[in-house]
C-alpha cells in the first residue's frame, strides 16, 4: 500500500480554506460546507469540517478486507470499522506508536 491522500480537519473550514488559498495558492473543489478537496496542492487531499486533529494519512488498497486483516495482524487498533463514503469505502486505525491512519478502496 502507498500513501494516497492527506486529510486535514478544521473546526472553521472557511478560515482554513482561505488561509491555504492565500498562503500557498491552493484551490479547491467544493463538496459542500463539510468538505473541500484540495485541487492543486501537489498531493491529493482535502479539508473536513471537524474538530481539530492531526492530518490523516490515507493509504489506498485494492482489497480493503485484506488490508484490514493485514494491519490488524500487525498490531493496529481499528478505530473506525469499514464504512462507505461517496467514491469508495475505508477504515481507520491507530498504529502501535499512536498515529491515526486510514485505508481506502474504490470498491
Amino acid at each position: 500500500m502507498q500513501i494516497d491522500y492527506l486529510e486535514f480537519s478544521s473546526p472553521d473550514i472557511a478560515a482554513t480554506k482561505d488561509f491555504f488559498s492565500r498562503a500557498f495558492g491552493w484551490s479547491f473543489n467544493d463538496y459542500g460546507p463539510e468538505y473541500q478537496e484540495l485541487a492543486d496542492a501537489g498531493v491529493s487531499g482535502g479539508i473536513a469540517a471537524a474538530p481539530l486533529a492531526p492530518p490523516l494519512v490515507i493509504l489506498k488498497a485494492e482489497d480493503l478486507e485484506a488490508a484490514l486483516a493485514q494491519v490488524s495482524s500487525a498490531g493496529a487498533e481499528i478505530t473506525k470499522p469499514i464504512f462507505s463514503f461517496p467514491g469508495g469505502r475505508r477504515f481507520q486505525f491507530r498504529e502501535p506508536g499512536g498515529t491515526e491512519m486510514a485505508v481506502w478502496s474504490e470498491a
